[in-house]
C-alpha cells in the first residue's frame, strides 16, 4: 500500500521543502517525522499569526511541546504584499476559492514579501531533549501544517502576521481607494505577444475525498425472479466506490487477489457479518482479517495469517531493536515473530516488518509494513 505523503499543491510542496532544507545537517529526523505524522501522534495543532503550537506524543506519558515560529512581515512588507494582491481582482478570487497563484507568489517574492518559507525561515523549538534541528516532533508539525496550507492558502498570510478577515478587509479597503468611475477595457494582446507569453503552470488536480462514500441505496427491489437483491447490489456499488476511491489516491493495487484477500478487503469497508455468512468464514475471523487488511493491506493479512521460519540471522537487527526498547520482559521469538510485552513484530514473506498489538480479539496488525524494524517501532 502507498504510503501517505504531504504537500499536494505547489504551495504546500513548498513548504515541506521548507522544513526539508532546514534538516539538511540532520537528515535522519525526516523519517520519524513523517511516520509520527501519519501515526497521528501529533494530538493538538493550533496556528496563530507568526507562530505554530502543538503537542506530540511520545516515549513519556506526557506530550511534547512544539513551538515554529516564522518571520513576520514588517508594515512595509504587508503594504507591498497587499499591493500586490489587489492590483488584480482575479488573485483575490483565487485565494478565496483555495488557490494561490503562482503569479502572485511570484511578484510578492520579487518585491521582498516572499509568503512561501525558505529554507531556514521556519524555526522549530520542542520540549523533548533531542537537540536535533528540526526533533522528529517537530517535523511530524511541519508536515501536518503541510495539510493546513493545502487546505486554505491564507493559513500562509497568518503565519506571517495577519488572518484571513484582516486581509480581506484591508483588500476591500483597497479596491474602494482605487475604484475608478470608467471601467478599464482590456485591449488584449497581439498574436506576436499571446505566443510570446509563458503558460501558467496546469492547476493541480483537486485532492481526492478523505475516504470512499458509499452510494445510495436503490429506490426499489430489483424484478422478481432475476434472482438479484437490493442490499447484495448496494455492496457491490459500495466495493466499486471504494475501488475508484484508491484509484483516486494511486493506493489500488492491480495484483489479482486470492479469494481470502478480496474477502479481507471488502470486509474492511462493508458488512462484515452479512459477507461472512455468505463466504462460510466465522464472523470474528473474518472482523480480524478486516482490521488486517485496513490497517496493513495485503502484506498484513498474509502476516495475520500464517507463519513462517525465516533464514537464520534475518530476526538478529528486530531482536537487537526490542531488546534496547524500554519495554517490559524479555524477548520471545518464535518462527517469524517477535514479542515483547505488548508489542509484537513479524517479518512477513515480502520481506516487510509488521506491528503487531493484543487485543480483545488477539494480536492484530497496526500498522503497514516497513523494510527497517526500528520504524516499524516507531
Amino acid at each position: 500500500m502507498s504510503r501517505r505523503t504531504f504537500g499536494a499543491t505547489w504551495w504546500g510542496r513548498a513548504w515541506v521543502e521548507a522544513l526539508e532544507g532546514r534538516a539538511q545537517l540532520d537528515p535522519n529526523r525526516l523519517p520519524r517525522g513523517r511516520t509520527y505524522a501519519r501515526k497521528g501522534m501529533v494530538i493538538l495543532l493550533e496556528v496563530a499569526p507568526g507562530e505554530i503550537r502543538a503537542k506530540v506524543r511520545g516515549s513519556l506519558p506526557t506530550p511534547y511541546r512544539v513551538t515554529i515560529r516564522t518571520h513576520r512581515f514588517t508594515s512595509a512588507q504587508w503594504d507591498t504584499l497587499l499591493g500586490t494582491v489587489a492590483s488584480r481582482a482575479g488573485h483575490a478570487a483565487a485565494l478565496l476559492d483555495g488557490e494561490l497563484p503562482p503569479e502572485l507568489a511570484e511578484d510578492a517574492r520579487a518585491s521582498g514579501a516572499d509568503l512561501l518559507p525558505g529554507p531556514g525561515d521556519l524555526l522549530p523549538r520542542c520540549s523533548c531533549p533531542d537537540r536535533a534541528d528540526p526533533c522528529k516532533h517537530s517535523a511530524a508539525v511541519c508536515y501536518l501544517v503541510a495539510d493546513e496550507v493545502d487546505a486554505d492558502p491564507f493559513v500562509l498570510f497568518l503565519l506571517r502576521g495577519r488572518g484571513r478577515d484582516e486581509v480581506l478587509e484591508e483588500l476591500r479597503a483597497r479596491r474602494r481607494d482605487t475604484a475608478a468611475p470608467v471601467p478599464r477595457v482590456d485591449q488584449g494582446l497581439t498574436p506576436r505577444a499571446a505566443f510570446a507569453r509563458r503558460p501558467a503552470p496546469v492547476p493541480a488536480l483537486p485532492p481526492p475525498p478523505r475516504r470512499p462514500v458509499r452510494p445510495a441505496v436503490p429506490a426499489g427491489e430489483p424484478p422478481p425472479g432475476s434472482a438479484l437483491r437490493s442490499d447484495v447490489l448496494g455492496d457491490l456499488a459500495a466495493d466499486a466506490a471504494v475501488r475508484a476511491w484508491e484509484l483516486l489516491r494511486g493506493t489500488f493495487d492491480e495484483a489479482p487477489l486470492s479469494m481470502e484477500e478480496d474477502l479481507a478487503r471488502r470486509a474492511a469497508h462493508g458488512d462484515v457479518a452479512r459477507l461472512a455468512a455468505a463466504a462460510g468464514v466465522p464472523p470474528k475471523e473474518l472482523a480480524r482479517w478486516a482490521v488486517a487488511w485496513r490497517e496493513a493491506g495485503r502484506g498484513g493479512l498474509a502476516a495475520l495469517r500464517e507463519s513462517w521460519q525465516p533464514p537464520t540471522g534475518a530476526l538478529a537487527e528486530a531482536r537487537a531493536e526490542l531488546d534496547e526498547a524500554e519495554l517490559p520482559g524479555e524477548t520471545k521469538v518464535w518462527r517469524n515473530r517477535l514479542t515483547r510485552g505488548d508489542v509484537q513484530l513479524r517479518l512477513g514473506r515480502d520481506h516487510r516488518w509488521y506491528l503487531f498489538r493484543p487485543g480483545p480479539d488477539g494480536w492484530l496488525p497496526a500498522a503497514p509494513g516497513t523494510l527497517n524494524p526500528l520504524d516499524a517501532l516507531s
